[in-house]
């Protein structure tokens, strides 16, 4: 286990001085080619086909190939497969704003990894002991509170600490794929929104100026969604629980509510996530360097390092006991970083071309963002339609930190809160739609299915999402943004 940490560590280490070199790539590479328009306005449509492509495969390939889907070493071949040639494409026709491009995408997929792999390593040393009641109150208030704790350490770290004490007190129990998923919807997503530290959208957003504590404004969409939604999964639960009560010979019920004193292995780790999240905030406030940003491969390394301290410092046995393997963060870094660079295509599209899609009101960003943070990374869709919105109102996007003169400096203060409030809504609420809209989900996922748990398909997990979240989207459309 030590040596597939050190390989996995140096994989992405090695990353770092790569992309110092692609900055400095050969001028064979970064030909001026005199490109003096936006690449979004040059590239052309077909360029989106390999971003397509891997989302075609993310779909349909565990229904059609289960077994060859299976290795991670095949998912990471399909992703590279896709995403070299049109880097290599990009390099070759755009010179140096291609080179611009793909070297931001690269700089982003380690920041995120970093992030991720770091929440992930620490919170797998972080052992839940004993047992909690696998009843629909229960599983109800293990998702109460990771909503709450999303919001202090991240979706990914409340779902990499909750999801197995979850599954777990719920292992006695036959039918426990609607438990997955609404875990994902509440915990991995909706719970989010109320801190830059809960989703990575709101993060960059306060990097781009947004006040710490603006997104506590927030709460009452906040409060509205994940009530409905452990509302409903409470009814949801309670239904299934029954119906398995009659059809069993033994009583579940009485199984499920057998639990021992819960206690926490690991607590050191604790630290280590406050670590992260002070690096967070200390890149996001430029500490200790005058309140300029951090040079790239500072926060990442740091990062490394924690995730390193945590994984050294945690017993053995708290890990197997969590069942923790690599599996899970690897098939989110082999599948993500062909997302990374084939959606420079589809964001550089939309946002050379967003004017042309008529966005003015609240409701408007509210479902443009969300629906294309159901099928891209949410952050970057974030603030694709930030930038536009602040276009609208005459703001330009070049500022380090022009979301807080739009938000404050414009003639209509009010809707421009309005605006931003949907958009942030939006990239989290709608990252819950697919198994691709936000990392953490990918992750529950690989974990569940880890366990035992047979997850359902890219189509069949939406059929959940458009069944269960659509309308309670298009409620909260009718009573905040139109």
């Amino acid at each position: 286990m030590v040596h597939r940490f050190m390989k996995l560590s140096g994989m992405f280490a090695s990353l770092i001085p790569m992309l110092f070199l692609l900055s400095y790539a050969h001028p064979a590479f970064a030909a001026d080619t005199a490109h003096t328009q936006s690449l979004g306005a040059s590239l052309p449509l077909w360029s989106a086909v390999p971003f397509v492509a891997i989302l075609l495969c993310i779909a349909l390939l565990p229904l059609f190939a289960h077994h060859f889907w299976e290795n991670n070493r095949n998912k990471g071949i399909l992703s590279l497969a896709l995403a070299i040639p049109f880097a290599v494409y990009l390099l070759m026709t755009y010179g140096t704003q291609g080179q611009h491009e793909l070297l931001h995408a690269l700089k982003d997929f380690v920041s995120f990894i970093s992030l991720l792999g770091a929440l992930f390593v620490i919170s797998g040393g972080i052992y839940v002991r004993g047992s909690l009641s696998g009843t629909p109150l229960g599983n109800v208030g293990i998702m109460a509170i990771g909503a709450v704790l999303a919001n202090l350490i991240g979706t990914t770290g409340a779902s990499m600490v909750l999801i197995r004490p979850l599954l777990r007190a719920n292992s006695r129990r036959e039918n426990k794929v609607h438990i997955v998923i609404f875990f994902i919807f509440v915990v991995s997503n909706c719970g989010g929104l109320l801190t830059p530290l809960g989703d990575p959208p709101l993060f960059l957003g306060f990097l781009k100026g947004v006040p710490f504590t603006w997104t506590l404004a927030l709460w009452k969409e906040w409060l509205l969604m994940n009530a409905i939604l452990l509302l409903a999964f409470n009814f949801i639960d309670q239904y299934i629980l029954d119906r398995e009560e009659k059809r069993r010979t033994e009583h579940v019920l009485d199984e499920v509510l057998v639990h021992e004193p819960v206690g926490l292995s690991g607590t050191l780790n604790l630290a280590f996530l406050l670590g992260v999240i002070l690096v967070v905030i200390g890149k996001g406030q430029g500490i200790g360097f005058g309140g300029k940003e951090w040079p790239f491969g500072l926060q990442e390394g740091l990062m490394l390092l924690l995730a390193f301290a945590g994984y050294k410092t945690t017993r053995p046995a708290n890990r197997e006991a969590n069942r923790f393997s690599f599996g899970p963060i690897v098939e989110v870094a082999v599948l993500f970083i062909g997302i990374f660079i084939t959606m420079i295509a589809p964001l550089q599209l939309l946002n050379a071309h967003g004017a042309e899609l008529g966005l003015s009101d609240g409701w408007h960003y509210f479902w443009a963002s969300g629906m294309l943070s159901s099928f891209l990374d949410n952050a970057p869709t974030y603030m694709t339609f930030a930038a536009a919105a602040a276009g609208q109102m005459g703001v330009s996007a070049d500022g380090p930190r022009y979301l807080y003169e739009f938000l404050f400096q414009t003639t209509d203060p009010v809707l421009a809160a309005e605006l931003l409030a949907a958009i942030s809504c939006g990239a989290v609420f709608m990252g819950a739609n697919t198994y691709i809209g936000n990392g953490p989900n990918f992750m529950v996922k690989a974990i569940a299915e880890e366990n035992g748990i047979k997850m359902p398909s890219f189509f069949g997990y939406m059929a959940w999402s458009m069944g269960i979240l659509i309308p309670i989207l298009i409620a909260i459309t009718f009573l905040f943004f139109v």
